[in-house]
């Protein structure tokens, strides 16, 4: 995964003096020390950040090749870097530059160098309710392990490996250019100095099989969706001896049929009958914790928010428990028989005749409102 800028990091601008990353990083450094926020994953990322930074840009030689080259230029030069080697883990600046100045930068690639390996992602989808009271879940991850038909070796058991001829078991090979010396990676055994000249058929010479592990994953409370969750050490092996890269589990919550989350709130359509709309009353509203009563005041109207405090999300990082926003909606009746279209005809007839009626206007003033706009605007465009 890409690394943010390192200046970016810091907040500071590209050409900030000393002193100024140096009270950056303090600032960052103090804020988002683990001991100050002791479990919160985040913080420990963005303090691990930071110091990665400040130990690249407080060098003057190691800021000069990032200026230039970008995080190219320094990744594997000893900073910090998350999880023993950052996101990107891989080649440092000899390595990658190798290739085409090999004797400026003392050589090329390292025979059987060891590279860290590759960052794994996990999409984990929890119920609402997991994410909100938090869950020991077991995911199932691809990795690899040492062939046993081999003992990791890679050669056919009885075999073994032989001295790559073209390198001559240096695993690099050089090129005279003009007045540059170009040496690079033995093309015929990748710079290993050594070839298996009969592969293990099991492992088809890599020593390693792919497979499964079983991995618990414990889910904070308050988790939502677009959170990640790092386990270091638990992404894919790395190569050559060098060391696993992190397993990052992607949050994502799947939708729920009675609540819509936002942030550390709740929200729930709640549809009311018209009586209770008109005359008030007592209704009950399902939380997470359960069933509790909400009073609907007379003359409630759709699209009318109550809000019932303290019946929303903890968030994971910490604040506030979020609330309940509850919505009604006045329910129409539907499938009336001839009595209760009857009775509702009268209570119609009952609320006045229409338009300019006072007692129409008294138990309506919403809709005569819009029909005194409506009426307006057409006598506008008359002229009167």
């Amino acid at each position: 995964m890409a690394k943010r800028d390192y200046y970016e990091v810091l907040g500071v601008s590209k050409n900030a003096s000393a002193d100024e990353l140096k009270k950056a990083y303090r600032r960052l450094a103090m804020k988002h020390h683990p001991d100050r926020n002791p479990g919160d994953e985040q913080a420990e990322t963005l303090f691990k950040e930071a110091k990665e930074a400040y130990e690249v840009l407080s060098d003057p030689q190691k800021r000069s090749a990032y200026d230039q080259f970008g995080h190219a230029g320094v990744d594997g030069q000893g900073a910090g870097g998350f999880g023993g080697g950052g996101f990107g883990g891989g080649a440092g600046f000899a390595d990658i530059f190798g290739d085409v100045f090999g004797d400026i930068f003392g050589g090329g690639r390292a025979r059987g160098g060891a590279s860290r390996g590759a960052d794994l992602q996990y999409n984990l989808k929890l119920s609402l309710e997991e994410a909100v009271r938090g869950t020991t879940v077991e995911i199932r991850i691809p990795t690899t392990e040492p062939c046993e038909t081999c003992d990791g070796s890679g050669a056919k058991p009885g075999t073994g490996k032989t001295t790559c001829t073209t390198c001559g078991g240096q695993g690099a090979v050089r090129i005279q250019q003009g007045f540059f010396a170009i040496q690079q990676p033995c093309p015929d055994c990748g710079g290993e100095g050594q070839k298996i000249e009969d592969p293990c058929t099991d492992c088809g010479g890599t020593g390693r099989i792919e497979t499964q592990k079983t991995l618990s994953v414990k889910i904070p409370a308050g988790v939502d969706t677009g959170d990640r969750i790092r386990h270091s050490g638990e992404g894919a092996p790395g190569e050559k001896g060098g060391p696993p890269g992190d397993l990052y589990i992607l949050i994502d919550i799947k939708p729920h049929p009675l609540f819509r989350r936002d942030d550390a709130d709740l929200l729930c359509d709640m549809p009311i009958s018209f009586t209770t709309a008109a005359l008030g009353g007592e209704i009950e509203v399902p939380t997470l914790d359960g069933k509790v009563s909400l009073k609907i005041p007379a003359e409630t109207q759709t699209g009318k928010v109550f809000r019932l405090r303290g019946k929303g999300v903890r968030p994971v990082r910490g604040g506030t428990q979020g609330d309940l926003l509850v919505t009604v909606h006045v329910e129409t009746p539907v499938k009336l028989n001839d009595e209760q279209r009857e009775l509702l005809q009268a209570f119609e007839r009952s609320l006045g005749s229409g338009e300019g009626d006072g007692v129409a206007k008294k138990h309506r003033p919403r809709q005569h409102s819009f029909l005194d706009s409506v009426k307006r605007f057409f006598d506008d465009l008359r002229g009167d």
